[in-house]
């Protein structure tokens, strides 16, 4: 089994920033690819970023390219989004999922292993 425990939400102004922090426990030698998604009030989970396990490979949605950085830590066992120039409609609960297989995915359906979320909430 795999524990992932987010952290680092908070309320933030347009504009600001806000880097959220995903501790992976247990069986981290199955973990191939680590993700963030995010669901905002009324609005179905979305897909934000990827990340392969050793870092060579990287997927982003298109509302967050440019803006958005996922990293990880593998001493750590920890993975990073770093998020930048925050907009309102970015307001979520912002969650960590790691999948077992290899390929960077951008379907929740594609992750075994789920955090309980953290929220971001960014004021106009």
């Amino acid at each position: 089994q795999v524990q992932l425990v987010e952290s680092g939400g908070g309320l933030v102004q347009t504009g600001g920033s806000l880097r959220l922090s995903c501790v992976v426990s247990g069986d981290t030698f199955s973990i191939r690819v680590m993700a963030w998604f995010r669901q905002a009030p009324g609005k179905e989970r979305e897909f934000v970023n990827a990340i392969s396990w050793g870092g060579s490979s990287t997927l982003y949605a298109d509302s967050v390219k440019g803006r958005f950085t996922i990293s990880r830590d593998s001493a750590k066992n920890t993975v990073y989004l770093q998020m930048n120039s925050l907009k309102p409609e970015d307001t979520a609960v912002y969650y960590c999922a790691a999948r077992r297989h290899w390929g960077t995915k951008m379907s929740q359906l594609e992750y075994d292993y789920w955090g309980q979320g953290t929220q971001v909430t960014v004021s106009s």
